[in-house]
């Protein structure tokens, strides 16, 4: 398992010139191989793969002085990255490879010899050598990494990033014998079983009213003007500066369970069921349309996937994920499971024993403890949790 360690760029107006040549030729490339592997027929010969695609670019290279004057290095690593994608595709890791368009998927990636031209400057400051650009200065947020690649990328706010990708370093467990529960919702982004409440931060209201009034001026703006671009990126800088502050909360969520915890157990939830549209087709319409989609984007605004996937980067086997089946309808202190307990987003008063308390600090409880289809069991899955000794006798009923 390989993350990155990203940092922020800071190229002078002729180094971005050059960045974007580099990102156009990358770009150009993929493209290229992408639509020969898409011509592919039943009862055709076989596309060409990697090196047959490398010879033809060095054919290219010859022939097109535009494209001989970038990066050779940059351009096979795009044929590279094209014949990887499809590996994965075949393997059923990934999707299957799609067109790169222009101010979007602007990067290319370095490797080989090149990445060892990193240097250090001193405390806030490094440098790298990108081929064919210079020494370009970046902002050192944190130690520099031994990494056998970069990838520089530029997003739609017109930010430059170089990306290192290296092996996550493992935090070790505190060997308390501690155990959490982490219930995960919209509006309380995380929940804990110790009864703390974790809020993801956004944009403020402030931030908000701004980030509405620039999409409306958007749709009033006219296709293919300069506004319209100016536009588009002072929104994207808007969403960039929420996304920064997510991914910010759940590096240091993250860490910090990671570090106070030796057992850290989530839902078994899936992110992309959870999130797809509820549009439907023309046939068959959905229904809820609208607030289906407003849940969808609180899910993904409080960035579920991300904190459970940096939870197991971090602390490798030492999360296990639970069925959330019941967890939120089941006592944490009796064990009854009724919908009824359940009375609104933030209250839960069992219909059993009267036990109240805050509904997702409940569900974390039971999370934390391994309840999972409305039955109670603790970490050896032997007995059931104890009731509480100040429930009255139920009567048992047959069914």
């Amino acid at each position: 398992m390989c993350v990155v360690s990203r940092y922020r760029l800071a190229p002078s107006p002729d180094q971005v010139s050059g960045l974007l040549d580099l990102c156009r030729h990358a770009r150009y490339v993929w493209n290229l191989g992408l639509e020969q592997r898409l011509m592919w027929r039943p009862g055709r010969r076989a596309t060409p793969g990697y090196v047959a695609q490398a010879r033809q670019l060095t054919e290219a290279r010859a022939a097109e002085p535009w494209l001989k004057a970038g990066s050779q290095m940059v351009q096979q690593q795009a044929l590279r990255d094209l014949e990887q994608a499809w590996r994965n595709f075949w393997n059923g890791t990934h999707r299957r490879p799609t067109w790169r368009r222009e101010g979007v998927d602007e990067g290319f990636r370095i490797v080989g010899s090149q990445v060892q031209r990193v240097e250090k400057l001193n405390r806030k400051w490094g440098r790298v050598l990108v081929p064919k650009v210079g020494w370009i200065k970046f902002r050192l947020s944190c130690a520099l990494p031994a990494a056998k690649s970069y990838r520089v990328t530029r997003d739609r706010s017109g930010r430059w990033h170089i990306a290192f990708a290296v092996i996550p370093s493992v935090i070790e467990a505190p060997g308390n014998g501690e155990i959490v529960g982490v219930d995960r919702g919209v509006a309380v982004s995380a929940a804990l079983s110790t009864g703390e409440m974790l809020s993801c931060p956004g944009l403020s209201k402030r931030e908000q009213v701004r980030l509405k009034k620039l999409q409306r001026r958007l749709a009033r703006a006219e296709h293919g003007s300069k506004r319209r671009a100016r536009v588009r990126t002072a929104i994207a800088r808007w969403k960039a500066r929420e996304t920064d502050r997510r991914k910010n909360w759940v590096e240091q969520t993250s860490t910090d369970l990671a570090r106070r915890f030796d057992l850290i157990r989530l839902e078994d939830l899936q992110i992309r069921n959870l999130t797809r549209s509820a549009r439907g087709t023309i046939e068959q319409p959905g229904r809820n349309v609208r607030a289906k989609a407003g849940l969808n984007r609180g899910i993904l605004a409080n960035g579920w996937g991300q904190l459970a996937a940096r939870l197991e980067h971090k602390a490798p086997g030492r999360v296990q994920k639970v069925n959330a089946a019941y967890t939120s309808q089941t006592c944490s202190a009796c064990g009854h499971c009724a919908p009824e307990s359940r009375e609104n987003q933030t209250v839960f008063r069992c219909v059993a024993c009267r036990y109240e308390a805050n509904a997702d600090v409940n569900a974390a409880i039971n999370i934390a403890r391994g309840i999972a289809a409305g039955r109670a069991v603790n970490a050896r899955r032997e007995t059931a949790i104890p009731a509480s000794e100040t429930r009255e006798p139920q009567l048992a009923t047959s069914t």
